[in-house]
């Protein structure tokens, strides 16, 4: 068979069978071969953005990756900065890049770029295929290269995908992470106990409900205290569950969490340093003095080596769960506050949250910590755009789940095409929009870079007024249905109704906005 029919059916036998996609001409046989491999579900992106995060955002939720089928290197190019944030949350992406024809290249059309170098800016597998005959036993190391938890990109010619004497390929063995050796789990064994003022510092799977009780022993029988870190790729959250605050974003309050630790231990997570340079401060967050020793690597099983620490260091003792506690609604015009009150009083059981609210979401972990049970989703890479996106990919991994994203307005703006795709497949995701009609963390950090004031000029490119997007109508005319609420009151209504209506919904809350 050619060889885009034999990817496809070794794709679909290795478990991938989802593949979002925004293709082009050079990539028009795999299209046509969708038809000949039903099993595979192709989704259309209008924006290569969108398809590379909801691909991060499918593989968060389902485990095991998806694909994502982009046009040359232009079309890889706009989906870097979601693929930058899938490999800091080291998802199992499988990137297909369509190639020029082998025989194309050197004519240097105006398409033509450096495919593979574009790739290696966020892939730690890269490999152009050369022969149809390769290509299905190619796509086979790329997926098992993926599921280590890394993205993967094959470059694929054209003339390589409508070429006969292609056969399908059967899937690699999956490795799984394994747990941390015993020497590093007798040294936390050792130090723990020993009333050193320590902390676990979490990332990774020991975000899972396994990590997170298996950790929660560890602190009950040893004082030392939890974080996980700032920006998890997946955090189970939510009453029945251990109650672990996350890192700060911002530098100084991350520093005063860690303040007086004479131990940081790492499981699964890195050692924590600020997101950016400031004048006058440290980029590492360790506090002087503090060793830092490795649990379990981002790689490695951190949940299970939690266990194992755990039946060193806490036989008998069980962790310490949070109670639900119903939240109460605010009355009055949304605040930040307000808002993180009706979005943890109408949250449904066992839902997603893809949280890109940035600073008027600032209430919000408060608000949901003894909410019902929930998975969140965060911005791993700081790329913004991923909000949506990931959404989406959610929404398709688990149809079965409630979806709720919570969306600044500015970074909307950057893949507000989701929205499209949500209702072209009819996905079950809530978007709470945050309107505050500027660029509020941009605002903040005007003044924490020691800038300066900012003059009319320069306030003007912090704003999102003049004219101030209109997100009802942007949603309406994208198929997704949408209001504007005011209060935290209306916001608890349409909540509630876009949980109890199938397809998506848009609610445009409007927040206090911030002083210049």
């Amino acid at each position: 068979m050619i060889g885009a029919r034999a990817l496809l059916h070794s794709l679909v036998g290795a478990d991938v069978d989802v593949c979002f996609m925004n293709p082009g001409t050079s990539e028009m046989h795999f299209v046509s071969a969708l038809d000949s491999v039903p099993d595979m579900r192709g989704v259309l992106a209008l924006f290569e953005g969108v398809a590379t995060g909801a691909a991060d955002g499918y593989a968060r939720i389902a485990g095991r990756p998806a694909a994502v089928l982009l046009h040359l290197g232009p079309g890889l190019a706009n989906g870097l900065a979601n693929l930058h944030n899938a490999r800091r949350a080291r998802s199992p992406v499988l990137v297909v890049v369509g190639g020029h024809a082998t025989g194309h290249v050197r004519y240097d059309s105006p398409l033509q770029s450096d495919i593979e170098a574009l790739a290696r800016t966020v892939s730690g597998w890269v490999h152009t295929c050369g022969s149809p005959r390769d290509l299905p036993q190619d796509a086979m190391r790329a997926v098992a290269a993926a599921r280590g938890g890394q993205i993967a990109t094959l470059v694929l010619p054209a003339d390589v995908s409508w070429t006969d004497g292609a056969l399908p390929a059967p899937p690699r063995p999956a490795v799984r992470p394994a747990a941390a050796g015993h020497e590093r789990i007798k040294t936390a064994a050792d130090l723990l106990p020993s009333g050193v003022p320590a902390i676990v510092l979490l990332g990774g799977n020991a975000l899972t409900e396994r990590g997170l009780r298996a950790a929660s022993r560890v602190s009950a029988a040893t004082g030392a205290r939890l974080l996980a870190e700032t920006f998890p790729a997946r955090m189970e959250r939510g009453a029945g569950l251990p109650l672990v605050d996350r890192l700060a974003y911002l530098a100084e309050h991350a520093e005063a969490q860690l303040a007086g630790t004479e131990h940081l231990i790492l499981a699964g997570a890195r050692s924590p340093v600020s997101f950016f340079a400031y004048p006058g401060r440290a980029s590492d967050l360790v506090p002087g003095g503090c060793p830092v020793s490795v649990l379990a690597e981002p790689d490695e099983d951190a949940a299970a080596t939690l266990e194992l620490l755990a039946d060193e260091v806490a036989e008998g003792i069980a962790p310490i769960l949070a109670e639900a506690a119903p939240a109460g609604l605010e009355p009055g015009p949304l605040t930040p506050v307000s808002l993180a009150r009706a979005i943890a009083a109408s949250l449904p059981e066992n839902a997603i949250i893809s949280d890109e609210a940035n600073t008027a979401g600032a209430a919000i972990p408060a608000a949901l910590a003894r909410a019902p049970r929930h998975s969140l989703l965060t911005l791993t890479g700081g790329a913004i755009g991923q909000g949506l996106p990931v959404a989406t990919g959610a929404a398709i991994a688990a149809p079965d789940r409630p979806v709720l994203a919570l969306e600044a307005d500015g970074s909307a703006l950057y893949t507000i095409q989701a929205l499209w795709t949500q209702a072209r497949e009819q996905l079950n995701v809530t978007t709470v929009l945050l309107n505050n009609a500027a660029y509020a963390i941009l605002r903040m950090e005007l003044g924490r870079t020691a800038a300066g004031a900012a003059g009319e000029r320069a306030a003007r490119m912090l704003d999102l007024s003049g004219p101030t997007p209109d997100f009802t109508e942007i949603s309406t005319g994208l198929g997704v249905p949408a209001v504007r609420v005011t209060t935290a009151d209306e916001l608890d209504a349409e909540l509630r109704r876009g949980y109890a209506e199938p397809g998506p919904h848009l609610i445009e809350a409007i927040v206090s906005r911030p002083a210049r």
